[in-house]
């Protein structure tokens, strides 16, 4: 997503938690190709590392701001009866708070909506990294879904509340890159397990978030790329007794 971004003509600052190398390695192609890029190091579960992120990364691209991208997300396994606090905490924080933070102060330095043209466009958007288990809720990954449930939620009230100078949407993926619980095996056949047959490849993520980028008239939504996983319906209760 980031080297699209770069590819669109934004300059990006490239935020990690740990994964320095991994993040240098992204800003190098990107100002290989011209941009102007900064791997930037924050813990989001520190808020106020998350807030003053929004700043940092502005002084480093030498301007305002004009794309969020909320990616940064904890995924552990927990359920009704093995959540714990801790395991609330780290869910809701990186999933929800951080971003409600980062999309405040986000929203407080971005340029406002373009209205030489009559109707206001607006020149900021948000994109949220959401969860198409959203639509197809399960009892499994309890505290992670909740707080993916609340930033869906989010998505919307907050395009609601920045409109008109800050459009935000959210992308929801499906079975995308393979989890390290997975073995290959499970992997594909959550794939194949899909409405289409296929899950989404990280080509199929970008293009959702070009479109949305590039929309000026599309705030509020989620777009679930996931292969239809969010439909699937052969459950029992259904398969066999129509």
């Amino acid at each position: 997503m980031a080297r699209a971004l770069g590819a669109m003509g934004a300059d990006v600052a490239v935020h990690f938690a740990t994964s320095a190398a991994g993040a240098e390695a992204v800003a190098a192609d990107l100002r290989g190709t011209g941009c102007r890029a900064e791997a930037l190091q924050a813990d989001l579960l520190d808020l106020d590392a998350a807030e003053a992120l929004v700043d940092r990364a502005a002084a480093a691209l030498g301007g305002p701001l004009d794309v969020l991208v909320n990616n940064a997300s904890i995924f552990e396994h927990d359920d009704i009866r093995s959540a714990t606090r801790a395991s609330w905490h780290r869910h809701m924080v990186s999933n929800l708070q951080a971003p409600f933070v980062l999309i405040q102060r986000f929203a407080a330095q971005a340029p406002e909506a373009d209205r030489s043209a009559g109707e206001p466009r607006a020149r900021a958007c948000v994109v949220n990294m959401v969860d198409e288990r959203v639509r197809k809720l399960t009892p499994e990954f309890a505290t992670y879904t909740l707080a993916k449930a609340g930033l869906w939620t989010l998505t919307q009230t907050a395009a609601q509340g920045l409109a008109p100078d800050v459009r935000v949407n959210a992308i929801g993926p499906g079975p995308t890159l393979r989890g390290a619980r997975q073995s290959e095996r499970h992997f594909a056949a959550q794939r194949a397990g899909t409405v289409l047959e296929r899950g989404a490849d990280p080509a199929d993520v970008v293009a959702a978030l070009r479109f949305l980028v590039e929309s000026p008239a599309v705030t509020g939504q989620l777009i679930c790329v996931d292969g239809g996983q969010h439909l699937g319906w052969r459950t029992p209760d259904v398969v066999g007794l129509e």
